[in-house]
């Protein structure tokens, strides 16, 4: 870890939300940024953590954003050169990029956020309810859209670092096959490397360990991120980028039928769709197919295509294993038919022991599966930044990572994750991120199968998702 200030900024810096990330940035933005904590402004619907804000001398704002009050609120708030750093749920992102667009203020937020009210809403079907189409609207809102001050849309740890992750892990790979090897300048050039190194899958394979003496009690959601943001996508339906070389279509799938048509989803939640995948630590294990906008993005930014024929995408999908209590509290909202617990807790100051084993795994190379990624312990992380779990400093080395990153390249426009220099993301977030491992293995989906029930199998072909599918 350094103290490097990698660069100036002179206007005001908002930031919506103050939950377990948005008190855990603050200290590494004015760690790395030339900034005046006078130049933070920090807006919530309520002030539960007065002591960050007092401790850094922050000013915070009490106030709900809603549709109605929005604009006029953020009129008031920031002007041309700003910086909005949303980390709320329940705002509309693609409001909030429109908004910055027009008015030339930078922007950042960790995931494509809908207002209130739209992943619970029974009227809609789960295709309406799914990140694809939140992604689609904004992709579709950027179509005309050239240049620009510079908004990063979906960029913490995953979506955000996952996909420089991916770009990092193929270029190990390339330089293990071709020391030759020169870095993809563009999108197509990324897929035919992908597509050269043979990559069927990708997951993007965590398991969190962290855990605490004070365990989960009966209705009490227990998560070491947000639990609102966690129910709320985990409700989504299970969405996965479906690759060329997939031969069995699930049975409860469709196809969006319009955009990038990168991805599909399954008419089921995602906590309630578990697949098989791997890490270097905990081996084998069953972890949740939740969707994430970067299952889509990387997907859709490594397929390659003839004319219009696609010739050749990979399937990309998350494989998230929480933490144990928090695998306790999704089978009981589960019992409970999906109704959430009366109590919720974020763990961070209780938690004794544990890491987040977070990286991305590359299959159908003949070296074998490829992870890559970072190991960091709860340890490590109280030493390299106050307020901050293991999980909480991976999300915010990817969100102040590309904050510096939207400041030196002021006039990008509206960005994914996959546009950003991975190098540079790399550089800046490594500090932060423990551990950073890459690590072969010849672990496949089939590996010690039990034959004592039946269940469908693709032998022919181990990446086929029906190996991967928990069913």
């Amino acid at each position: 870890m350094t103290d490097t200030k990698y660069i100036e900024f002179h206007g005001t810096l908002l930031i919506l939300g103050l939950g377990s990330i948005g008190r855990a940035v603050i200290p590494l933005l004015l760690r790395h940024i030339e900034i005046s904590p006078q130049q933070i402004k920090i807006v919530a619907p309520q002030q539960d953590k007065e002591d960050i804000c007092s401790r850094y001398a922050v000013q915070f704002i009490e106030k709900e954003l809603t549709q109605d009050n929005s604009q006029n609120f953020l009129d008031q708030h920031l002007k041309k050169d700003d910086f909005l750093l949303n980390l709320s749920i329940d705002i509309s992102s693609l409001t909030l990029v429109d908004y910055c667009w027009r008015n030339d203020i930078f922007y950042l937020d960790t995931c494509i956020e809908p207002w209130s009210g739209h992943y619970d809403n029974t009227s809609a079907s789960p295709a309406k309810r799914s990140n694809y189409r939140l992604r689609e609207d904004l992709l579709s809102f950027r179509k005309d859209k050239h240049g620009g001050r510079t908004a990063v849309v979906t960029h913490g740890a995953n979506p955000g670092l996952a996909s420089t992750l991916v770009k990092q892990a193929l270029e190990n790979m390339a330089l293990d096959h071709a020391p030759e090897f020169k870095t993809p300048t563009c999108a197509d050039d990324w897929a035919r490397l992908a597509r050269d190194l043979g990559i069927k899958v990708i997951h993007i394979a965590e398991r969190d360990t962290q855990t605490t003496n004070a365990r989960k009690k009966r209705n009490e959601f227990v998560n070491t991120w947000s639990v609102e943001g966690f129910i709320a996508e985990g409700l989504q339906p299970a969405e996965l980028g479906w690759g060329t070389h997939e031969k069995h279509w699930p049975a409860d799938a469709e196809r969006h039928g319009y955009g990038c048509d990168a991805a599909i989803f399954l008419n089921r939640p995602g906590i309630a769709t578990r697949v098989r995948s791997w890490t270097p630590l905990e081996g084998s294990y069953h972890g949740f197919l939740i969707t994430h906008s970067e299952s889509i993005s990387i997907a859709d930014h490594l397929t390659l295509r003839e004319g219009s024929d696609v010739i050749y995408r990979p399937t990309v999908h998350y494989a998230y294993h929480p933490c144990d209590d928090a695998i306790l509290s999704l089978h009981e909202l589960a019992g409970k038919n999906w109704q959430p617990q009366k109590h919720q807790r974020i763990l961070c100051d209780e938690i004794t022991l544990g890491m987040d084993e977070l990286g991305v795994l590359l299959m159908g190379n003949n070296k074998g599966a490829y992870w890559f990624g970072s190991r960091l312990g709860i340890r490590q992380a109280r030493e390299l930044a106050p307020y901050n779990t293991a999980t909480s400093l991976q999300v915010v080395a990817g969100i102040f990572s590309s904050v510096i990153w939207a400041l030196s390249n002021p006039e990008r426009g509206i960005v994914e994750p996959d546009d950003l220099d991975h190098h540079t993301i790399l550089k800046i977030a490594t500090p932060y991120l423990g551990e950073m491992v890459g690590i072969y293995s010849n672990w496949t989906p089939l590996t010690n199968r039990s034959n004592l029930f039946s269940e469908p199998i693709a032998n022919d072909d181990p990446w086929q998702f029906i190996n991967f599918r928990v069913h």
